[in-house]
């Protein structure tokens, strides 16, 4: 066992940035000598006098022998692996490598259509060619969820020269489907399954939360720890254990996708993220359930909203309880929920989840993570308040009373649907595609051609369409509804959707 209480990087970071002497190395501004006025104005000098480079004393993140290297194995057994690597450039980076070291060219990878663009450019960078499963689907919420035991066993069927599966684990909307039986599944073919866990980093620290995903059989696992625990943004780490995947690999692979020039501030707000977890989690973990339990119970009991959660035998779809949507109980797709995630259905009131996200921003202060058609879905973390609670139910209570509109009378776009075909119509694959010749046509010319860009609706930054794919009337007119509702397109070159660009 080692000594959680350390934080060997965190320490000698504040020991070199105390230590008296003239700097001639990187970053430029010399300590926060060199800061612009309005920077320092904003954040003051002293952040700056830590904002250091690869110093003798600080280790190097790609060849790691001292102070980070003990931060990660600490991290390593508070997490439950056997060796993690701290990463800088996001979870983004994380699931890149974990294609780029299990997958060659032209080796299949069985993955979700509803995976994070970051799997998309893993997709690109290694040459490898997905084999999608369509998750499991609420036609009543038009939530994708979990892909299912039955769905992999057939895929792997058909597919047994696969070289890895990955899946995601939670979703967006905190829903975990039946990971140990996809875990097992997967090891019955000798392969490793990767997991994109980037909300899910908080599931070791609580016994009321989800299993983590190493807990359940995963053989790789990446997690924002900027996203629900204490590190600043872009910090996040990748876990794994066994011997399925080659740990060489994995750090040649982020050498590839990673900043040659880290940043400090990021690894030691992992190694205090860590500390504080180890020490104070459960502690963290129980308030913050407390808090989301309060939003949750009294929200549902607003006329006109609902919230996702798990309701008892028989699902019917739609409202359950007093007012209250469910998923699929029971079945391999949902079969636990982040309760620190809470998605409130608006739709009873008549308004999008893109109209009642600006009500609450502009009116009441409130920030959703994101809003969809139908839905809004915050992030409850151990850094909300009380008052961020009350604030939030205040907003909904208001929200319900003083602007419900007529019905909502808008065609519901249906993304799975989408998605299933999107899957079926891949011709190049996705780095063949991106590399091809290409040229940018008028949205309304783009029909029946093939994509050469990605496109995703941001967040939850799930693409609709992917370099190779054909591109299709529906997936045009759903882009152009999500946008004309207020939503945001990322990925493509003109974030306007006038044109898109496909293979030439």
């Amino acid at each position: 066992m080692l000594n959680q209480n350390q934080t060997p990087l965190l320490d000698a970071l504040k020991a070199n940035a105390a230590r008296p002497h003239a700097p001639f190395y990187t970053p430029g501004h010399k300590q926060g000598e060199g800061i612009p006025q309005p920077l320092a104005d904003l954040l003051g000098k002293a952040v700056f006098r830590a904002d250091l480079t690869e110093l003798a004393d600080l280790d190097n993140l790609f060849a790691p022998q001292g102070v980070i290297q003990e931060a990660q194995q600490l991290a390593a057994e508070a997490f439950g692996a056997s060796q993690t690597w701290f990463l800088v450039n996001g979870s983004t980076c994380g699931i890149e490598a974990a294609i780029l070291a299990t997958c060659g060219t032209g080796d299949k990878i069985i993955l979700p259509r509803n995976v994070h663009s970051s799997a998309i450019a893993g997709l690109i960078l290694s040459g490898a060619i997905p084999i999608f499963l369509n998750p499991e689907y609420d036609p009543v919420l038009d939530i994708a969820h979990s892909i299912t035991p039955n769905a992999l066993e057939s895929a792997l069927q058909q597919h047994p020269d696969a070289k890895a599966v990955l899946t995601v684990y939670p979703t967006y909307y905190g829903v975990c489907g039946d990971l140990s039986a996809i875990a097992n599944i997967t090891h019955q073919y000798n392969i490793p399954l990767l997991v994109d866990e980037a909300h899910g980093a908080h599931f070791a620290f609580h016994p009321e939360l989800p299993t983590p995903a190493l807990a359940a059989g995963a053989d790789l696992t990446v997690q924002s720890i900027h996203k629900v625990l204490g590190a600043m943004t872009q910090a996040s780490m990748l876990h794994i254990q066994g011997d399925r995947i080659d740990c060489d690999r994995i750090s040649k692979a982020l050498q590839l996708v990673q900043s040659t020039s880290p940043s400090y501030l990021l690894l030691a707000s992992l190694d205090a993220a860590r500390q504080q977890m180890v020490l104070h989690g459960k502690m963290l973990m129980s308030r913050t359930l407390q808090l989301a339990n309060e939003a949750r119970t009294i929200i549902s009991q607003i006329p006109g909203l609902s919230v996702l959660q798990i309701l008892s035998p028989p699902y019917q779809g739609g409202l359950g309880g007093s007012s209250s949507l469910g998923g699929l109980v029971g079945s391999p797709g949902f079969v636990a929920l982040d309760k620190t995630r809470l998605t409130v259905t608006v739709s009873g009131l008549g308004l999008t989840g893109f109209e009642a996200d600006e009500i609450l921003d502009e009116k009441f202060a409130v920030t959703a993570e994101f809003a969809s058609l139908q839905h809004l879905t915050f992030i409850i973390s151990l850094g909300n308040t009380p008052a961020d609670i009350k604030q939030l139910v205040q907003g909904f209570t208001i929200l319900a009373k003083e602007y419900r509109a007529t019905n909502l009378n808008v065609t519901n776009p249906n993304l799975q649907n989408l998605l299933t075909t999107q899957g079926h119509t891949l011709h190049f694959s996705p780095r063949e595609a991106f590399f091809a010749l290409s040229e940018t046509l008028p949205l309304a010319q783009t029909s029946d051609r093939i994509c050469a860009e990605i496109i995703c609706p941001y967040p939850p930054g799930i693409p609709v369409l992917m370099p190779g794919e054909i591109i299709t009337k529906p997936v045009l007119d759903y882009l152009q509804q999500i946008q004309g509702m207020g939503g945001f397109i990322s990925g493509c070159n003109d974030s306007s959707l006038k044109t898109l660009k496909v293979v030439k």
